[in-house]
């Protein structure tokens, strides 16, 4: 720990240069060719080997220890958002309706960071660390990518560990927990068919717009009174599209949603229950309706014999008082899609400071960080990895 804790000081300058450098320059999923070739000059700068997967943004790359032993992989997300970002920092995005909203711009620099320190610490483990940078989280398509595209194998990976940041949780402290941490993310796409006609004469029409408005309101009631009250589901209507005039009684209404759940015995259940409250509503109007349901991503659920390695990692670089239970979301995470082909980890990194207004929340045009936890959260992912390859 002396040794990570030297290095935590010899580049906290070096991170906090690339992380502005990343938030000035960010890039949508599928589209971070500059922040791709930025990863893989400072890896080459270590000495770092990035493997060929035939990725075109995001790169894999792999550190060998003094000898054999087990994989560990460390992951961090590269994408941005397309918002307009409304800090007035000198590290304000450069890129008009683009911003690291949700700080995949510490992430990236985090797993830099670990990866410079254990290029640096090469003869202190037996094994191999593989660094995810991974493209298009955002848009729940990374992940898979990189599973498809072999990252999880030769060698196999046999844990996983990742990070978000947290501006719930003050800097200087890790929010640890196991079991789960972030739900799992479907989609609802539901279209609603009546029979359309003029407005003035609603009794020759069966008009899927009230159908549709009486459907969402009954959906509530899955939550509310189909659940058990002690497992957290949401479900959401995002969009309603319907009709092109203030006097036409359309055809049909388009609508799509999402759900959230955190257990797999609730989560195959939500299916069959969207379908019956959505047929019976609008059945009662005279309406009919099509429901597709899409399994997106599970939930990400720490692995609890992992929980030691964590809680030791955190104590070791922040102090006893460094760790925190965090409390779950109803958010989703594609990292959950490497912890179906290993047992993971994922940490909550504190990146909030309310004295210096680090206060928003992800996806705010205000969004930032305190730079203080970028060094935290590169000790804590090269830590990771260290503890786990010792174990």
């Amino acid at each position: 720990m002396s040794t990570v804790q030297a290095l935590m000081k010899e580049y906290e300058s070096r991170l906090v240069a690339l992380r502005r450098d990343l938030h000035m320059h960010p890039e949508l999923g599928f589209k971070e060719h500059r922040t791709t070739e930025k990863i893989k000059a400072t890896l080459a700068e270590f000495g770092v080997t990035v493997l060929d997967l035939g990725l075109e943004t995001g790169v894999v790359a792999m550190i060998e220890g003094s000898g054999d032993g087990p994989t560990v992989a460390l992951r961090g997300d590269i994408d941005a958002l397309p918002i307009q970002e409304e800090n007035e920092v000198p590290y304000k995005s450069t890129i008009n309706g683009v911003m690291h909203a949700c700080g995949h711009d510490v992430h990236t620099t985090s797993l830099l960071g670990a990866g410079i320190m254990l290029a640096r610490m090469r003869d202190h483990f037996r094994g191999r660390v593989k660094l995810f940078f991974q493209p298009a989280e955002e848009i729940n398509e990374g992940a898979r990518l990189l599973i498809d595209h072999g990252a999880m194998q030769d060698p196999k990976v046999e844990a996983v560990f990742g990070l978000h940041t947290s501006p719930a949780i003050e800097v200087g402290q890790v929010g640890v927990k196991s079991g789960g941490l972030m739900a799992a993310v479907d989609t609802v796409r539901i279209t609603v068919k009546g029979l359309g006609g003029h407005g003035a004469i609603p009794h020759a029409t069966v008009d899927p717009v009230v159908a549709s408005c009486a459907m969402v309101t009954n959906l509530q009631s899955i939550v509310s009174r189909n659940i058990d009250p002690l497992d957290s589901v949401v479900v959401t209507i995002g969009t309603i599209n319907a009709g092109i005039a203030n006097n036409v009684i359309p055809e049909q209404v388009s609508l799509t949603g999402t759900a959230r759940s955190f257990e797999p015995s609730v989560r195959e259940q939500l299916p069959e229950l969207l379908r019956r409250v959505v047929n019976n509503s609008v059945a009662a109007y005279g309406a009919t309706a099509e429901v597709e349901y899409i399994y997106h991503l599970p939930a990400v659920y720490n692995d609890s014999a992992l929980r030691e390695v964590a809680a030791t990692v955190v104590t070791e670089v922040c102090g006893e008082d460094g760790i925190v239970e965090p409390k779950p979301t109803m958010g989703g995470e594609d990292f959950a899609l490497y912890m179906q082909e290993a047992p993971g980890f994922f940490y909550w990194l504190g990146t909030g400071n309310k004295e210096k207004g680090f206060v928003h929340q992800w996806h705010n045009p205000r969004y930032d960080t305190d730079e203080g936890a970028l060094p935290i959260g590169s000790a804590v992912l090269a830590l990771s990895a260290l503890k786990f390859l010792a174990k």
